[in-house]
């Protein structure tokens, strides 16, 4: 499976696209919608499961803008989403979001995303001028051969990883997932 594999999954899902286009409107700066948004799409796909939606609890929109919102406007931003699309969304300013695992500012939405707990789970999608653009700081490998790997730059996670495996219940909605120490 390729880049492009994916992104011809998510060009083909019209809810995903749908949503992409209400976060597009936003006119945020270095944004992406990432975790599980694409990352459950994938492993749906390669266990063979057809959805007609992507089953994730929110919408993590996140993006990076130093001069931009702080974290009460993200929330109020996000309950006004909520209640005109009835969607859960998570928005998040990447330029204050370090604070919350104790790590040196981030410089970007990219930046961001290489420090999110699992590789497979840093990464983003976002919709540009119509066209489809993947963020992959650790690359597509561990997310497309199902693999659960703490990210080199989160040190220290693997008990976080541990707890989000077992409370997300990802190894009994994923069974073919491997799990990498």
């Amino acid at each position: 499976m390729t880049e492009q594999d994916i992104l011809n999954l998510i060009q083909k899902d019209e809810w995903m696209m749908k949503v992409l286009q209400i976060a597009e409107k936003q006119n945020l700066k270095d944004w992406v919608i990432g975790a599980g948004f694409v990352r459950n799409k994938i492993w749906d796909y390669l266990h063979d499961f057809q959805k007609e939606k992507v089953d994730t609890p929110d919408i993590d929109l996140v993006y990076f803008d130093p001069s931009g919102n702080n974290m009460e406007e993200d929330e109020a931003m996000s309950e006004k989403l909520k209640q005109e699309t009835t969607i859960n969304w998570e928005i998040v300013n990447e330029a204050y979001a370090h604070v919350w695992n104790h790590t040196e500012p981030y410089s970007s939405t990219e930046d961001a995303l290489s420090k999110w707990t699992e590789t497979a789970t840093g990464i983003g999608v976002r919709l540009k001028n119509d066209k489809l653009i993947l963020m992959a700081p650790h690359g597509i490998s561990d997310l497309v051969n199902l693999i659960v790997r703490p990210s080199p730059n989160f040190p220290g996670c693997l008990p976080l990883v541990k707890k989000r495996i077992k409370e997300k219940k990802w190894l009994e909605k994923w069974p073919k997932l491997k799990i990498i120490e």
